[in-house]
């Protein structure tokens, strides 16, 4: 569904290990709608965004009422929160959303200063133009109506044989629709110099498989708009209302059935739990129904003949499914996956019904302006040319540099750290040594660009375009299985505002659009870099050693490096932090589960504790340490950790994130972080029995 908010999620997407490594095209994110002249956020001020600062220090951001012990996420940020309410076109707002949007305004001025000029056929300033300019065009979106979608409605329902329904499948996975199954790359687990062929899950229309299962208010609810959505979409498709529901009740009843034999996704953290190569006749045996040999002959690779089947049991059900439903209900499928997915780039209708589900689901009120959809859609289409020319102008070699600086110290800092650490056994630290010297540390961009000359764009038609640009990129996937693997491939834009660390890669990548304001600024005092942009590349680089990416060794192979008894103390560690967040409860009272965010949460301590290791020697030299911080300077650290996770999402979000997402929500990934950390406890002289303070300690790093 569309509606996903703009949060800053770093490691989300190619950080785990599902989309790391399975980077098949799905849907551009985007859509039509209202058009909007004027960027939503922009005036005529000198820093109409409110995230710039000469020093870092946002003082109009704190909630001077609330003692920091109290909580101090609010302390840090109720100003910034009470001044900065959700827009009614999000689901979540803060501080990464404005600076995201600030990147997008840049970027829209960028485009529209290119389309005043005129440009070669076949230059990228001309494909992005073309794309920005045919997204905008509502006149032409409502004119062309379903034409574009037209050619895939009409081989849907000539499938008329099972033969057919599979060479369908795999041809509406070339357009990014995967349903009922995603096919892709992975850069193997046991060879990490090789691409091999990934089946994955999916096929479902709603978030994940809790909300066709779980009994709780808010996932029947959720059910019920989804029903009654699939059949208003259905009957826009041509279906008479009453056909229409009766189709929609087929493809949920069918979504929830694929949904019972989905792995959950805590589960798929486990790297092993989604790694079984087999041949394609060993494949072929698990699914005699599912011909893997002729889907990945309609894919264009009928060479392939080994793959990675990541969750059997899920593809044994699809195996029944093929046998058992027939073509008529899955004919009424595959329509309703294709318009799902296209629903964003049609006609005003489809926009907003497409709007309506994901306002069940997010909590958003308003459509966002058409630029900001379109945008998205092009960041997905062609969004590293996008960030060639966004790199060009917003990221100067002297910003990059002191950037590098800090990974740098942060990077020393966890290598002081993995010497001194007094459960690691002499093995295990020589082998996590070697690890962190293997790590690839990229900051900004990527060091070639990527080449988009064989993908063709024309003004005159969106739909058109985000089809050609979806099975552009497919292609481009599926061409690397067999072949070595690209270790100078990024999976973010440069305009990203994130960053992730990838464990097949063992590589640390930090995109040029996060590194600024409020998260960093060269100028700006090294308490204030730290504590907000440090804190983000620990917590990325303490990723290669949390209990996901320790069973990676240093050249990205999934490899048991740890002696058992350090295993053992590290999960009882990491149990600690499980059993913190899972007591934490969103509105509907709905639980963050603690084996889900275990990582991430994880992550957030090691990234806090490392940037605080090395902000000492790297602001008051090597004889740095915390007798010799000053306590202003301390508790400025602390701010500004605060600071980066400073926003405010609506209720349906939050209960969508602690169903679907690794991430915990921002408050808690502050305040619980904080509450484990004796250097924050002793900054701001809290007593032991402050809410701010957790006695019994998480240790980790």
């Amino acid at each position: 569904m569309s509606g996903t908010p703009a949060r800053r999620l770093y490691r989300r997407g190619p950080a785990r290990l599902l989309a790391l490594c399975l980077c098949a095209a799905a849907p551009l994110a985007g859509g039509a709608g209202a058009a909007d002249p004027a960027p939503a956020t922009a005036d005529d001020s000198p820093d109409p965004y409110g995230l710039s600062s000469p020093d870092g220090r946002y003082a109009s951001w704190l909630d001077a009422s609330l003692p920091p012990g109290e909580d101090f996420y609010r302390f840090a940020n109720g100003g910034w929160l009470n001044a900065h309410p959700i827009p009614p076109d999000r689901s979540y707002w803060g501080v990464d959303t404005l600076l995201e949007q600030k990147n997008q305004t840049f970027i829209r001025e960028l485009v529209e200063s290119l389309a005043a000029r005129d440009w070669a056929a076949a230059s990228i300033e001309r494909k992005v133009t073309d794309f920005y300019r045919s997204g905008m065009d509502e006149g032409a979106i409502e004119s062309a109506g379903l034409a574009p979608l037209a050619p895939e409605l009409e081989r849907i329902a000539a499938i008329r044989e099972r033969g057919a329904l599979l060479a369908e499948i795999a041809h509406l996975e070339l357009l990014g629709i995967n349903a009922p199954l995603q096919v892709g790359p992975m850069q193997d687990f046991k060879d990490s110099t090789q691409v091999i062929a990934f089946a994955s899950q999916s096929g479902l229309g709603l978030p994940n498989r809790d909300y066709y299962l779980k009994p709780e208010p808010n996932f029947r609810t959720a059910r019920a708009a989804y029903l009654e959505h699939v059949a208003r979409m259905l009957t826009l498709l041509g279906s008479a209302p009453d056909t229409a529901r009766h189709e929609a009740q087929i493809v949920v009843a069918l979504e929830t059935r694929l949904a019972a034999a989905s792995m959950p996704d805590a589960e798929q953290r486990d790297p092993s739990a989604i790694y079984h190569p087999l041949t394609i006749e060993r494949a072929r045996a698990l699914t005699p129904h599912l011909d893997w040999r002729a889907l990945l002959a309609s894919l264009g690779h009928g060479e392939i003949d080994s793959l990675n089947v990541g969750m059997p049991k899920f593809f044994e059900a699809v195996d029944r499914e093929l046998d058992r439903t027939s073509l008529e209900d899955w004919r009424t499928y595959l329509r309703w996956q294709l318009i799902d997915g296209y629903a964003p780039y049609l006609p005003r209708a489809f926009v907003e019904e497409d709007f309506r589900m994901a306002a069940v689901l997010t909590g958003a009120k308003e459509l966002q302006a058409r630029w900001l959809r379109v945008l998205k859609a092009e960041d997905d289409a062609l969004g590293f040319a996008l960030g060639q020319l966004y790199v060009e102008q917003r990221f100067s070699p002297a910003a990059r540099a002191a950037a590098v600086a800090i990974v740098l110290h942060i990077r020393d800092a966890l290598r002081a750290d993995l010497e001194t650490l007094s459960w690691m056994t002499p093995a295990t630290r020589a082998a996590a040594q070697r690890k962190l010297d293997l790590m690839e540390l990229r900051v900004g961009y990527p060091d070639r660009w990527r080449d988009y000359s064989a993908l063709a764009i024309e003004r005159t038609s969106y739909a058109t375009n985000v089809l050609r640009a979806n099975e552009f990129e497919m292609r481009r996937q599926l061409a690397k299985i067999g072949k070595p693997v690209d270790r100078t491939e990024w999976y973010m834009t440069p305009q990203t505002v994130n960053a992730y660390y990838d464990p097949s890669m063992n590589s640390l990548n930090v995109p040029a659009g996060i590194l600024q304001a409020p998260y960093f600024d060269p100028q700006w005092p090294d308490a204030i870099n730290y504590g907000a942009m440090g804190a983000t590349i620990g917590h990325e680089m303490t990723h290669g050693f949390d209990d996901e990416g320790a069973k990676f060794d240093g050249h990205g192979n999934l490899q048991d490096w740890w002696a058992s008894a350090d295993n053992r103390r590290f999960r009882r560690a990491t149990r600690c932090i499980s059993e913190q967040f899972s007591r934490f409860t969103v509105s509907g009272g709905l639980h963050v589960q603690g084996p889900l965010v275990t990582g991430e949460a994880t992550a957030d301590l090691g990234g806090l504790e490392l940037a605080w290791r090395a902000w000492q020697p790297a602001a008051h030299g090597s004889a740095g340490s915390a007798g010799s911080i000053p306590p202003g300077e301390a508790q400025q650290f602390f701010i500004a950790f605060a600071h980066s996770w400073a926003g405010e999402m609506r209720p349906e979000q939050a209960q969508e994130l602690v169903t679907t997402d690794p991430h915990p929500p921002a408050q808690f990934r502050t305040n619980a972080t904080l509450a484990n950390s004796p250097e924050f406890q002793a900054a701001f002289g809290l007593p032991a029995s402050s809410p701010m303070v957790k006695r019994d300690r998480c240790v980790i790093w």
